[in-house]
């Protein structure tokens, strides 16, 4: 099975604006997303999916694969399905998409994404790191829940699985997985999800996987012990993460 990884990178971000252009050590974010996603050298082609001609006379200069997608796309998700059913890029079985803010990507959480699809036999695959308690009440660390098989139960921004009882803190606090932002799929199961009108539950928690859920997609979820150091979504990220990236002047550990 062959594997395709896909960043989606819109221009037009509007918490951070000209995103995927701001420099991160130097360099363009979706450039560094993009060195990332290749040093990891678990998809057999990167191609980054913008609608700005911009960012991918960037990419190109830089010797990465771009395609310019539709303006219309609502989601990342669609932008990647655009790319996956071009031509050029029918022969790949598994379509990652490695979104396009998240420069610092753990090997392992690509890695088991793409197992859960082509080893575990699930339709979708993404990840989660077991974090502490601390993040409960954060409604911007997005949890989930799994049953015993690693499929994905839910998705919340809300604290699950809820603690009803003091006594059990012990047990929750074995529970808690906060999900990262990648995601594996089949070439069938990626189609069907962009198909799907927005589901009730997507609508009200902003989290798009719950569309797929709601439908009856599987998607297994591998564990990973620590998420990624995260997106970067706001000015204040980004100061962060070159902070980061300074800080680790080689790059950052797999």
């Amino acid at each position: 099975m062959t594997t395709l990884a896909v960043i989606p990178a819109r221009l037009g971000a509007t918490r951070l604006p000209r995103k995927p252009l701001r420099l991160l050590g130097g360099t363009p974010l979706v450039v560094r997303v993009l060195e990332r996603v290749q040093s990891l050298a678990l998809a057999d082609a990167v191609v980054v999916a913008t609608e700005s001609e911009e960012v991918a006379e960037v990419v190109r200069a830089a010797g990465g694969q771009a395609m310019i997608t539709s303006e219309a796309h609502p989601s990342g998700t669609d932008r990647v399905a655009e790319v996956a059913d071009h031509p050029d890029h029918a022969r790949h079985d598994i379509i990652v998409n490695v979104q396009g803010d998240e420069p610092f990507m753990r090997s392992d959480a690509m890695a088991g994404a793409i197992a859960m699809v082509r080893d575990h036999g699930f339709a979708l695959g993404t990840a989660a790191g077991r974090r502490g308690a601390g993040i409960m009440g954060d409604p911007n660390c997005v949890k989930v829940v799994r049953a015993d098989d690693g499929r994905a139960l839910y998705f919340s921004r809300a604290a699950i699985p809820f603690l009803r009882d003091e006594a059990d803190a012990e047990i929750r606090d074995t529970l808690i997985l906060q999900h990262m932002g990648i995601y594996a799929a089949r070439r069938d199961a990626l189609r069907r999800w962009v198909s799907l009108p927005p589901h009730p539950l997507e609508l009200v928690e902003k989290l798009e996987q719950l569309r797929a859920l709601a439908a009856g997609l599987a998607m297994g979820v591998a564990i990973v012990e620590a998420p990624s150091w995260g997106e970067v979504n706001t000015e204040d990220d980004l100061v962060r993460a070159n902070a980061h990236w300074t800080a680790h002047a080689t790059g950052p550990s797999r």
